[in-house]
């Protein structure tokens, strides 16, 4: 795979670059660039970001790090029980449990919603840090919908870090599960309430919450360009236009060789 000339392998986190320091010098450039590549592409174009990890993971499969850089791009083309069979290498190496979460959705996308419950119960949860509770949560509550429990999903997601006004890197995701759930259970003036509240603390864009309110408004969606090519302006500087942005079983599972739990097939 080719690798760009202004990438040089140390924009990697230093804590990164310490456990490749377990490899010889030229072997640890090249796969430091690999992860490096990983990390640029992810999220604009998983597949190529996925083919990377895959020559990290040749050169280095025995270093924690990489392990887990291929479960996230593993994760991103929702190939998941490649991506749990990556998480769990990686955990045994570490013995963190930083990825519990997204190993439990995993198990939600191969199909396994009440294995994801489970593993939101686990004591593992008590470890994790208030960023990884919230996101356990988020799964547990999309685990819930999977089962059609609309309701439990909701109760779920009600929290003191979705009561909270301070606002925090998780706040606009959890507001927009809330939301959405609150929609999907046919209350929709409580759900326009949290769309907005969703917006006001989404400063990177991360969901589409304003798209979401302005369809419970009623606001239409165009192109901004019409059939032939002309700039679609409204006829009053009043109109407002919206335009359209856009676990595996432990048992009788094939894994990896630093698989330890057996990661097997399966899809999110």
């Amino acid at each position: 795979m080719p690798i760009p000339d202004d990438v040089t392998g140390h924009e990697i986190d230093k804590d990164v670059q310490q456990e490749l320091q377990s490899l010889p010098k030229g072997l640890a450039e090249d796969v430091a660039k690999n992860l490096v590549m990983v990390a640029n592409l992810l999220d604009e174009d998983p597949e190529q970001a996925y083919a990377y990890s895959r020559v990290a993971l040749r050169l280095a499969s025995r270093v924690a790090a990489v392990r887990e850089a291929a479960g996230f791009a593993a994760y991103a083309t929702q190939k998941y029980s490649e991506a749990l069979a990556e998480f769990r290498a990686a955990r045994r190496m570490t013995g963190s449990v930083e990825l519990w979460p997204v190993m439990a959705d995993c198990e939600r996308g191969l199909g396994r919603p009440e294995k994801a419950l489970d593993m939101a119960g686990g004591p593992e949860v008590a470890k994790l840090d208030k960023a990884g509770q919230v996101e356990m949560r988020l799964v547990a509550a999309g685990a819930r919908r999977d089962m059609g429990q609309i309701d439990a999903a909701i109760v779920t997601l009600q929290s003191p870090e979705l009561a909270s006004n301070s606002v925090q890197p998780w706040t606009a995701r959890l507001r927009y599960a809330y939301a959405d759930a609150l929609l999907a259970a046919g209350r929709e003036d409580e759900a326009r309430e949290w769309f907005a509240k969703a917006i006001e603390s989404d400063k990177d864009g991360s969901t589409d919450a304003s798209d979401r309110l302005a369809e419970l408004d009623g606001v239409e969606f165009v192109d901004a360009l019409d059939e032939d090519g002309a700039d679609a302006l409204p006829e009053s500087s009043d109109s407002d236009v919206a335009v359209v942005q856009s676990d595996v079983d432990d048992e009788g599972d094939e894994g990896d060789d630093d698989d330890v739990d057996g990661a097997g097939d399966g899809k999110v």
